[in-house]
């Protein structure tokens, strides 16, 4: 055997002897009793502690999906607040069995990171904001040349912002920040003239200043961020249950189940629901994942469907108040899309 075949052959043994060690997420979380979720640690709506030390947020609360539908129990879990820049180490080296922390999915994620995304629970886009009693008149990103801008270490957001400036002939001063809670604080302070980040997240940080009323978030989205819950590659069985998940809270609320309805639904003529909650004769919803075949009602039990999720933590039940806009269902207009449980 020459040695090019010997070293190929070299390289399969290691990937997969790689992949067999990583390759049983299901049975470590089963085994530890408990799923170890990687959030954000202050984004109000998606991740943050409420006044008595319990995480709420959208990204929270499909972490909770997650875990009931593994345990039947969404407080089978446990979080790990992680800032930009640890995130991706985090779920590297096993600290976290899945990142959910208002994560952009990128090329270089997925190939160089070696991280899956498994979906995409919000649509978003980078933004800037101003105090507009600072900067009267600025009512667009265009007029912005020369101004000092907050923004966050170890981002897509900070390579956004020098792509805009550049593309845009515009000159700026990046005032740059490891922590979320650092970022705020300069630009609360009038340490820059703007503040970057995900539109979402700007009207989270809206709320966060001493006068909120003083800030404004300017009309230009300047890139396209798809946020959602990532995991490492080498265990497709985890991914699996991650990104049907995903699925499964989309599909419920296309079929009108809702937490406060779900048992009463599981009584329903239509094969689809049935098959979704795992009524319907012979089904193996989940078998073929590793699941009970309940895991679905169990989910909607702990979270309800993804537009509750959504309404209760960003949208019209919460502070933020953001519309759904693109993230609405595709039924109506929206991008999300649940791929059919059958």
């Amino acid at each position: 055997m020459n040695k090019f075949v010997t070293g190929i052959l070299g390289s399969a043994a290691l990937a997969l002897a790689a992949s067999a060690a990583s390759a049983a997420t299901l049975d470590d979380v089963k085994a530890k009793g408990f799923l170890q979720c990687g959030v954000n640690t202050s984004l109000a709506g998606f991740s943050a502690p409420n006044d008595k030390g319990e995480w709420t947020g959208l990204d929270v609360d499909f972490c909770r999906a997650v875990a009931a539908a593994i345990f039947g129990n969404g407080d089978a879990i446990k979080f790990t607040g992680l800032s930009a820049k640890d995130r991706f180490t985090a779920l590297q080296s096993g600290e976290i069995d899945v990142l959910s922390r208002n994560t952009t999915w990128t090329i270089s994620r997925d190939t160089a990171l070696g991280l899956n995304f498994a979906g995409v629970t919000y649509y978003d886009g980078q933004g800037f904001m101003i105090n507009a009693k600072k900067l009267p008149g600025v009512n667009s990103a265009l007029q912005l040349s020369g101004a000092s801008v907050c923004v966050q270490a170890g981002t897509t957001t900070e390579l956004n912002l020098a792509d805009y400036f550049r593309a845009n002939n515009m000159e700026y001063n990046p005032v740059v920040f490891e922590k979320f809670e650092e970022t705020n604080a300069a630009y609360d302070a009038g340490r820059c003239d703007a503040y970057t980040t995900d539109q979402s997240g700007l009207y989270s940080v809206r709320l966060m200043m001493s006068a909120p009323d003083d800030h404004v978030v300017l009309p230009e989205i300047i890139s396209k961020e798809p946020l959602g819950p990532s995991v490492r590659q080498g265990d497709d069985q985890w991914l699996d249950i991650v990104k049907w998940v995903y699925f499964a809270l989309l599909n419920a609320e296309e079929a009108g189940i809702t937490q406060a309805n779900v048992d009463e639904m599981k009584n329903s003529t239509s094969p689809d629901i049935r098959r979704l909650l795992g009524t319907e004769a012979e089904t193996k919803i989940g078998t073929d994942l590793g699941l009970g075949n309940d895991w679905v009602v169990n989910v909607i039990k702990a979270t309800g469907n993804y537009g509750e999720i959504f309404e209760r933590n960003v949208g019209s039940g919460s502070p933020l108040k953001i519309a759904r806009g693109i993230n609405a269902l595709w039924t109506k207009g929206g991008l999300q899309y649940g791929m059919p449980i059958r």
